[in-house]
């Protein structure tokens, strides 16, 4: 009875994402046709073939001199005993950093492709900032993609975060900033919640705070999808667009996203769905509890997290200082995705959020 069941999800969840593309293509003429985002001009031994989001050359280290910092790369061996991939990137001077940023990336990213670009911005002007892979992401230990409680990974993030602080007399004096985008800035939020006292603030991008009524799966989809991940918590058969699509504004970046070595193509997985409706279900009756000071920012034309979640989450926050900034006609990958000058717009009210605060 069970197996039926859960076979017969699969074949409609299969099928219900066929008639998704089918509808957003609009002119396939199969259901299962695929529209390629590349240029035909781009060979595909030349998608595969680049090293680095920049390109091939300069090597790492090089590529970083350029730019004023340092890179270092290490393994975290977490509470739980999960080998997690670090970095860190730490501005080239002889003075202090002005803060430490402690960065979250989101669902199905990693830290050591676009994301870092905008580490290596914040490096470069002054921060040692940080950054882990969690769990089934990027190099780090588990399951591609399977985050089956995020409590867990939260505890992942703390006890890092506090071992960097840690490790050096001059940290704890320093301000201490939370980073995270999308996932990652839901997991900021909780982590704020079990240490309220040990941040100054948080750079929230596009945070997944709350499943917006506009793309919440409509009742009985959610009871189905709890009760078969019961089973088979690690099925990868949820529907979904790919991100990289959904988030990214200028084609080019769209190649470069998808470029990724260590990015997450498949569908997302029954546990990690479930559990991120939980977490948000949560979060959004937590909104108000909110006192750490920090500036949300999102684009109006996200499909991927909803910005109206940001302003209630800018409304409802106890937060004495607090800050909003929704930007017109930007998507969900703000600091790699948009036009290079909207990343400059984006990175530079980050920047100066920061400042102020050190």
């Amino acid at each position: 009875m069970t197996k039926s069941l859960i076979g017969a999800v699969i074949k409609h969840f299969r099928h219900k994402q066929n008639i998704l593309f089918y509808e957003q293509v609009g002119s396939a003429t199969e259901p299962d046709e695929r529209v390629c985002v590349y240029p035909i001009t781009m060979e595909k031994d030349t998608i595969q073939s680049r090293k680095y989001y920049w390109g091939n050359t300069p090597e790492e280290e090089d590529y970083y001199k350029l730019h004023n910092i340092t890179s270092t790369a290490s393994i975290f061996k977490s509470p739980r005993g999960l080998s997690l991939f670090t970095r860190s990137w730490l501005p080239l001077t002889t003075t202090p950093p002005r803060g430490i940023i402690c960065m979250v990336h989101g669902y199905g990213n990693d830290i050591s492709w676009t994301f870092q670009a905008t580490a290596i911005f914040l490096a470069g002007n002054g921060f040692a900032c940080f950054a882990l892979d969690m769990e089934g992401h990027g190099r780090s230990e588990g399951l591609k993609a399977f985050v089956p409680d995020v409590n867990a990974v939260v505890d992942d993030y703390v006890a890092f975060f506090t071992s960097i602080v840690d490790s050096k007399s001059d940290y704890k004096t320093l301000p201490k900033f939370l980073f995270g985008e999308s996932m990652g800035g839901a997991i900021c939020v909780l982590i704020q919640f079990c240490k309220p006292e040990f941040f100054n603030g948080a750079v929230l991008i596009a945070p997944m705070c709350k499943i917006s009524d506009k793309v919440r799966p409509n009742w009985p989809i959610p009871e189905i999808l709890m009760f078969v991940s019961k089973f088979a918590p690690t099925l990868a058969i949820v529907p979904t667009a790919d991100l990289v699509d959904k988030s990214v504004k200028v084609p080019e970046k769209r190649i470069i996203g998808a470029m990724n070595p260590m990015r997450y193509t498949g569908k997302p997985r029954l546990g990690t769905v479930m559990e991120l409706l939980r977490v948000t279900d949560y979060l959004s009756k937590r909104l108000s509890e909110v006192e750490l000071p920090f500036i949300v920012l999102h684009g109006d034309a996200d499909v991927v997290t909803d910005p109206d979640v940001s302003v209630e989450l800018y409304e409802k926050a106890k937060s004495e200082d607090k800050s909003l900034k929704i930007y017109q006609g930007m998507m969900h990958s703000l600091l790699f995705g948009e036009t290079d000058e909207n990343v400059e717009i984006v990175r530079a009210d980050i920047l100066s959020w920061l400042n102020d605060r050190c």
